[in-house]
């Protein structure tokens, strides 16, 4: 068997090609299976009125806007490196909201011009996350706060671990390298010494674990587009189709396909 080499790809490279473009155009779907984690990460920014936030890795924008409102006489900065989702972003525009498409890990931010920080799985992706962090450490004014999610180790006994692997026996293809180095960049801060490397120039970091659903779609066979639309160009035959819906099966409900899930919820300030 061939083993695909993505260490050498660069995020900027991912991000701006086919996983940019995928999450662009169905960024609804990405938000909805991120918005239980909305709650605990708004929460616990406590985000005022008046505060300057920056949201790292914004996406298409949906925390950023959210942001927007609860700083209502504040600002906030949304910053992506993939140009496909700034673009998306920017066609839903607040007046004290804006973005800039940039690299949070040597972006020149304004020093101390921040009063919170803020991410949803966007901090996973730098080169160096010790650098990035640091970079990130300036921007924030002394005292300012962060608080981001970001995924846990994968347990292979998890509901999520065991339909994909199961949807990968069904339907062998080969992963597109690009999305395989997203997945593997989205695990280089799952374990706590990580994300405590990391955050090192930080004061009072603290880290546990939320529990939430992440929603795949309306119904199992939506979920199966779903996770086939990552592949556009494979022909897929309908017995395999069927039988991927069945895995999804048992985790569908009135609310739509929703799978167990699980991230940690990282706060800190800066000294």
């Amino acid at each position: 068997m061939t083993t695909l080499d993505t260490s050498a790809l660069p995020q900027s490279e991912v991000w701006n090609g086919s996983v940019g473009a995928h999450w662009a155009a169905h960024h609804d779907r990405y938000d909805a299976m991120l918005a239980e984690f909305d709650k605990p990460l708004f929460a616990a920014a406590a985000i005022r009125s008046t505060d300057r936030v920056l949201d790292i890795g914004c996406g298409a924008g949906a925390t950023s806007r959210e942001a927007a409102w609860l700083a209502g006489r504040g600002r906030v900065l949304g910053v992506d490196i993939s140009a496909p989702l700034i673009e998306r972003a920017r066609a839903d525009l607040l007046p004290n909201l804006w973005y800039e498409l940039a690299d949070a890990e040597t972006y020149a931010f304004q020093e101390a011009g921040f009063d919170v920080l803020i991410s949803r799985g966007g901090v996973m992706f730098f080169a160096d996350h010790r650098a990035a962090f640091a970079n990130l450490a300036r921007a924030l004014a002394p005292g300012g706060r962060f608080a981001f999610v970001c995924p846990r180790p994968v347990d292979a006994d998890s509901a999520e671990a065991r339909v994909f692997g199961r949807l990968a026996e069904i339907d062998p293809a080969a992963p597109d390298p690009a999305a395989l180095a997203a997945h593997r960049a989205m695990a280089s801060l799952s374990r706590p010494e990580q994300l405590r490397a990391a955050l090192a120039g930080f004061a009072d970091v603290a880290i546990s674990a939320v529990h939430a659903t992440s929603r795949y779609g309306s119904d199992p066979e939506d979920a199966v587009d779903f996770v086939l639309s990552r592949r556009p160009h494979t022909e897929v035959p309908g017995g395999t189709r069927a039988a991927m819906a069945e895995e999804f099966a048992p985790y569908a409900g009135p609310l739509g396909v929703r799978l167990p899930s699980s991230v940690w919820l990282v706060t800190g300030r800066r000294p």
